[in-house]
Order: C-alpha cells, then structure tokens, then sequence
C-alpha cells in the first residue's frame, strides 16, 4: 500500500515538478499567510457599502476555500484564490457610496457581470478582448488601482482629509490613526 506522501505526489506529480510534499505544504502555509489578510480586509471594506461584516467574512472564506480547492484538485495548479481587493474597493467607494447605488442592486449587476465573463471565456472572446489592450495600458489600470486603494488607505488611517477646496489635504500626522498608518500596523 502506497503512503500518503507517494498518493500525494503521484496525484499532484510533485516530484515531476522538481518539489516534494514538505516543500509544498511550506509554501501552501505562506500562501494562506499571505493572503489571510483577505478574510478580515474583504469584509471590513464591504461593511462599509452597507454589507453585514459577519456574512460577507462566511462568503469570502467559503469563496476562497472553493476557489483554491478547484485550482487544486481539479486543474492541478498551485494557485491561490480570493476575491480581488481592487474591485471591492471600487465597489464599496465607487459604486455603493460614490454613486449612491444600493449594494444589493451593485451586487445584482457584479452577479451578471460574472455570467457575461464565464460566457465571454467559453466562446473564447475574453482572450481575444485581453490580446488587444496593449501591455502599457494593462501596467497603467494595474497601477491606477494600487494607487486608488492606497489613496483609501491615506483617507482612512487620517494621512489624507478632505478640503473644499482642493479636494484633498494632509491630515494631522500625529493622530493615532495617522501614526499607526504610517507605522504600517
């Protein structure tokens, strides 16, 4: 009878793959370390669109946890999955708060949205759509979310206010909030 190591490596072909079952639980242990953050972060930021904190934490961890098993079990890649934090920020400050929609209406329209990306990936059309934005402009959006997920970030830990007249402001540095900001806790 085969140990569970061999099972695992036969099933997941670590050895072909130049790995072996140590080094890979070490490195599914920093990737859950790593992206752990997701389980607080995610459902923090969508509490603020109106979303109950508890409810939104259950389905990212479920989404999360369904999403890494499929990447691993079924397509054999060592991928992790988690919702993304761009579009929630986008979501929550843009859409819910900025335009005023309500977030059950929003979420009605990112459910659809889904179906037209699953439709557009089966038919193909998504990969055509991806090869014709040039790399420059994929790095620019890329940047432009970091940069608009930071600027929340400033607005909420007190490093930025807002000003009448210029829109933004720096904001009292000394605050508690500014200063654990800024110490990156």
């Amino acid at each position: 009878m085969a140990s569970l190591g061999q099972r695992l490596d036969r099933y997941f072909r670590i050895a072909e793959n130049q790995s072996d079952v140590a080094t890979e639980i070490r490195a599914g242990l920093v990737t859950f370390l790593t992206a752990s953050y997701i389980i607080f972060v995610q459902p923090a930021v969508m509490a603020q669109a109106g979303m109950d904190f508890g409810a939104v934490m259950t389905a990212t961890c479920l989404s999360a946890a369904l999403g890494c098993l499929i990447m691993g079990l079924w397509a054999n890649y060592p991928i992790a999955l988690a919702p993304g934090m761009g579009i929630n920020f986008y979501f929550t400050f843009t859409v819910v708060l900025g335009q005023g929609i309500p977030w059950r209406v929003a979420l009605g329209a990112v459910f659809i949205s889904g179906i037209l990306l699953v439709l557009l990936t089966v038919f193909k059309f998504r990969e055509v759509i991806i090869n014709s934005i040039p790399g420059h402009l994929k790095n620019g959006i890329a940047v432009g979310i970091g940069l608009f997920i930071t600027f929340i970030g400033f607005v909420q830990g007190g490093i930025v206010t807002d000003n009448p007249g210029t829109l933004v402001q720096l904001g009292n540095l000394l605050s508690l909030p500014a200063l654990f900001t800024l110490s990156g806790v």
